[in-house]
């Protein structure tokens, strides 16, 4: 006799349960007791917490834990349809801007993209130890082969982080005006930064092709866009009320503040914001590649597919190379914007 027969029966509930297990399938719980045999069923708790498999066993009406996933994905997959038509002209440009960056820095020979890379990290960080770091990693990777899947990489990171600055910066400007809007966003950012990466996944999968760029590409946008929108938010709220005063008695409007008081001040917070963006951005192209995302990445899937001990490590430090020459570049150019506010 089921354990929660007589909850059912003293809450009147025995006419709407029927007839306790009439023909519903067997829980996980269920099948391993029978494999067990009797010692498994004697070896059960005394008192079973009330989940649905347990409740099911009393009372046929209520779901098993199965019916629940069950629920969710012939959920969306009935919405899938609709989901796909929607978001498929939404997201293509993503396709074509990632296909193009990865064609551009895939089709410049090396002697144009190193000197263009090295000068773009003297530009940004006038940093002499950080430009000459930067131009030693990339000959170390062309040395050992690994320049291409590198400059692959770098072209995923490239356009992503640029959509993910482009779309953060001005979620979070619009969350530092309304509490509200925080309010209903802040739960939504929990909930990207906590969710498992592979689960980004998940829903991808169903919904475009994995031949599909904007497949990966969306996975990356979700995982890294957070800490740009966060820290926008935060710069902008830590502002000095001093300062917003002395600008309302210029006379200034709420644009000429945002623009020449606030985002100037917060820039520091944004900056840092980019920076941590890249970084996750680049963490997400590793396990992006499990979905056909080009770069280190795929070395790093076939040395533990293959059990290729040296192509994985090797990868391994490629990625260690990129991630510490971006966040290198990345807090230069940090450090030059805070004393150049500094100085004015």
């Amino acid at each position: 006799m089921a354990f929660y027969d007589k909850l059912f029966e003293t809450l009147g509930l025995s006419e709407w349960c029927g007839e306790s297990g009439s023909g519903a399938p067997l829980s996980m719980a269920d099948l391993l007791a029978q494999a067990g045999g009797d010692d498994a069923a004697a070896s059960g708790p005394a008192f079973p917490f009330p989940s649905l498999d347990n409740l099911n066993e009393s009372c046929s009406s209520v779901l098993q834990a199965r019916d629940v996933t069950k629920g969710i994905e012939e959920g969306f997959l009935a919405a899938k349809p609709a989901l796909k038509t929607v978001l498929d002209p939404i997201t293509q440009p993503l396709s074509w801007m990632l296909d193009g960056a990865l064609w551009l820095f895939e089709a410049t020979p090396w002697w144009i993209m190193i000197p263009i890379l090295i000068a773009v990290s003297w530009y940004a960080s006038r940093s002499r130890p950080v430009t000459i770091f930067v131009a030693i990693s990339i000959l170390l990777l062309a040395f050992v082969d690994h320049y291409d899947v590198a400059m692959q990489t770098l072209s995923i990171i490239f356009v992503c982080t640029t959509i993910s600055v482009a779309l953060g910066v001005p979620i979070g400007i619009a969350m530092s005006k309304s509490d509200r809007m925080q309010r209903m966003t802040v739960p939504v950012l929990d909930l990207l930064q906590t969710l498992p990466t592979f689960v980004y996944l998940i829903p991808l999968i169903f919904l475009f092709s994995v031949t599909e760029s904007k497949l990966y590409g969306i996975a990356i946008i979700l995982y890294a866009i957070v800490p740009v929108i966060r820290l926008t938010d935060l710069g902008i709220r830590l502002v000095d009320q001093d300062v917003i005063e002395a600008a309302n008695a210029f006379g200034m409007n709420a644009r000429q503040k945002l623009l020449k008081v606030q985002l100037p001040l917060a820039l520091p917070n944004i900056m840092a914001g980019i920076n941590q963006t890249i970084m996750m951005s680049l963490a997400m192209v590793v396990i992006a590649s499990l979905v056909s995302a080009p770069g280190l990445g795929v070395n790093v899937l076939r040395g533990i597919r293959n059990l290729e001990l040296g192509v994985g490590f090797v990868a391994g430090i490629g990625i260690v190379l990129l991630a510490v020459i971006l966040d290198r570049v990345s807090k230069a150019a940090l450090t030059r914007v805070d004393m150049t506010r500094v100085k004015h």
